[in-house]
């Protein structure tokens, strides 16, 4: 087998280092993807169709959550049989992802082309973008087994070591998707359905790749699908289902925290809005490190090497608060520039140049969650990275943000965030140091 990396061995701090590059940058190419559809889709079609396009991909980040979380289970479910060197346990676990994955494509594509419109109802579509929503969201439902298969192919990789490979089959469909979303859109006058076609047949197009590259390497044993084992599908759900409906938390919290921002008006949300924008990108090298992590402390927990597991949380810590403490202090210096790539009224810039400095030293905490998270997740404890999640959103966030709004006004937003962060990182140390994580067997016995 080719382009693998064997993490029970070897230099921790260069193999993390090493591994975590390629996964930055490809999540960078992943957001990059979603910024170009966007312009093109504005500048291109116009203000209608954006809004059409944003409402449709809230009901797919929702379908999406629950890919994630089965990609975190097959990660750390992979990567534990990876550091067994269980050839026969990868296979089979490949086996019953891949068919399970494929059924749920087809299902969830076929129940989504037919009910589009009533979901896009539920969340309260105008009705002048209405037709527009509804033919982006079917033909994105059409090419679900590329959306899956694609994520999947990234993660099945990334647990056996190989990092580089996700982030070319990446850069494959962000320049597919560059050049025929003007193409289909413009060129062809097919309008919002050409930027829904030239993304799911970019995603196709790198889906295929990303197969046949695997199979012409046997980077990963995949066989004709078959019923997989009852035990195997009872695994990858007791682990997928809570990882998914972490997701949804998430979702929910980051819209009741919103609806506190809303309270101050559309210049305050228009500010917290760039801002957002730049988290995104400002939490990527966390993010990163926390998958790279999950797939080094999976393979070491599989082969019973828990002082290496040790070993890369300290690594990756260290390296979280050296990276995040370093993007803060560029943050609070350039905050307002940064701002004003998104937003030229004032009163919205200042309120976003005001939160991004108020925020910017708290983001080391959040980061250690990413870590702290990534190892404890590695040996299976979805379920109580789900309750962590909640505690963060719900028994924190919202509350000390809606708290610390009510007596500091919209200045007290950033501050009820940033304790938030280091408390709920407080939480996920406790966790990591006393919990019974160590405990939990992600695979079943025979």
């Amino acid at each position: 087998m080719a382009s693998q990396h064997d993490f029970t061995q070897g230099p921790i701090a260069r193999q993390l280092f090493y591994f975590s590059g390629p996964i930055i940058l490809a999540n960078l190419l992943q957001v990059s993807y979603q910024l170009i559809d966007s312009l093109w889709i504005g500048n291109l079609i116009g203000a209608n169709a954006l809004a059409a396009v944003s409402l449709s991909g809230t009901v797919l980040f929702t379908v999406l959550s629950f890919v994630i979380g089965l990609n975190n289970a097959a990660l750390t479910i992979l990567s534990q049989q990876k550091g067994r060197d269980s050839g026969e346990g990868l296979r089979h676990y490949l086996n019953a992802f891949v068919v399970l994955l494929a059924g749920m494509s087809i299902g969830l594509g076929m129940i989504g082309f037919i009910f589009a419109e009533p979901l896009l109802r539920l969340i309260g579509t105008p009705e002048e973008i209405m037709p527009m929503a509804v033919a982006y969201l079917k033909i994105n439902f059409i090419g679900m087994l590329f959306l899956f298969g694609y994520n999947f192919i990234g993660t099945a990789l990334r647990s056996v070591g190989d990092s580089k490979s996700p982030l070319y089959f990446v850069a494959i469909a962000v320049g597919l998707n560059t050049v025929m979303d003007p193409l289909f859109i413009s060129v062809f006058n097919w309008g919002v359905e050409g930027a829904a076609y030239a993304t799911i047949i970019s995603q196709g197009a790198a889906f295929f790749i990303g197969f046949f590259y695997i199979r012409r390497k046997r980077i990963l044993p995949f066989t004709r699908p078959t019923v997989p084992a009852k035990r195997e599908v009872l695994d990858i759900l007791r682990l997928g289902i809570p990882a998914g409906l972490q997701m949804s938390v998430i979702s929910a919290g980051i819209l009741a925290i919103m609806s506190v921002v809303a309270s101050f008006g559309p210049a305050v949300v228009a500010g917290y809005g760039a801002a957002q924008r730049l988290d995104s990108l400002i939490m990527l090298p966390a993010q990163a490190l926390g998958t790279a992590i999950n797939s080094m402390a999976g393979q070491n927990i599989g082969a019973g090497q828990w002082d290496r597991v040790a070993l890369v949380t300290r690594y990756g810590f260290f390296y979280n608060l050296a990276i995040m403490f370093v993007i803060a202090a560029i943050l609070y210096i350039f905050a307002e520039p940064a701002v004003r790539l998104f937003l030229k009224e004032e009163e919205a810039v200042e309120f976003g140049t005001q939160y991004l400095r108020g925020v910017a030293f708290f983001y080391p905490f959040l980061g250690i969650n990413f870590i702290l998270n990534g190892t404890v997740r590695a040996a299976g404890a979805m379920f109580q990275v789900l309750i962590l999640n909640i505690l963060s959103f719900w028994v924190l966030r919202y509350p000390l943000t809606y708290l610390f709004a009510e007596w500091y006004g919209q200045s007290g937003i950033a501050l009820g965030i940033g304790v938030s962060f280091v408390i709920s990182s407080s939480f996920a140390f406790l966790y990591y140091r006393y919990g019974k994580w160590r405990e939990i067997k992600a695979i079943s016995e025979k």
